[in-house]
C-alpha cells in the first residue's frame, strides 16, 4: 500500500471506486465514505477502539463491502503545523495496517490529510443544529471523518482543475 500525496491519488484509484475517510481517535475511529465520483463525503460509522486486530477487521469489512479504492487518514497536526503525539499515533495506526498485512490489497493508496479543527468544526455545526450532548457524542467521530474526507475531496478536485 503506497502512502502517497493527494496529487498522486487520482491516478492510483480504480475507476468507480470510493475513498474511505478514517479519523483514528484514541477512543473511537470515525469512518466516512465518498461517492464513486469523489465529490461528496458522507459519515458512515464509528468503531469503538479495542484490539488492533478487531479494529482492522472492521475496516477491512467496510473496504470489501463498499468498493473502496483508497484511504484518507486524518493527521492531527499541532497549531504550528508540526506533528505531535496524536499525529504519531495516526501514523502508527497506518504502519500497523501495513506491517500486519491487515488490508486486503497491499497496493491500496493511503493519503494523510491535515485534520486540524475538524472535530471542533463538526461540534460547532452539531451545536448549531441544536443536537443534544448524547446525539453529538454518537455522531461526532463519523462526522469528523466526513469533514476530513470532504476536505481531501475538495482539494483533489482543485488539483484536477489546475492541470
Amino acid at each position: 500500500m503506497p502512502v502517497c500525496n493527494l496529487s498522486e491519488l487520482r491516478a492510483l484509484l480504480k475507476k468507480g471506486s470510493c475513498l474511505l475517510g478514517i479519523d483514528p481517535g484514541s477512543k473511537t475511529i470515525g469512518i466516512a465514505i465518498s461517492d464513486p465520483g469523489l465529490t461528496v463525503a458522507s459519515p458512515l460509522t464509528s468503531i469503538a477502539r479495542g484490539k488492533f486486530t478487531d479494529d482492522a477487521a472492521a475496516i477491512v469489512s467496510i473496504i470489501h463491502d463498499r468498493n473502496i479504492g483508497g484511504l484518507v487518514i486524518g493527521l492531527p497536526k499541532t497549531m504550528e503545523g508540526t506533528e505531535g503525539p496524536a499525529a504519531q499515533s495516526a501514523r502508527a495506526f497506518v504502519r500497523n495496517l501495513l506491517q500486519k498485512g491487515a488490508l486486503p490489497d497491499p497496493d491500496l493508496p493511503v493519503v494523510f490529510w491535515d485534520e486540524r479543527f475538524s472535530t471542533a468544526a463538526v461540534e460547532r455545526d452539531l451545536i448549531a443544529a441544536d443536537t443534544t450532548r448524547a446525539t453529538r457524542a454518537a455522531k461526532i467521530d463519523k462526522a469528523a471523518a466526513a469533514y476530513i474526507l470532504q476536505g481531501a475531496l475538495d482539494a483533489l478536485h482543485s488539483v484536477k482543475n489546475m492541470k
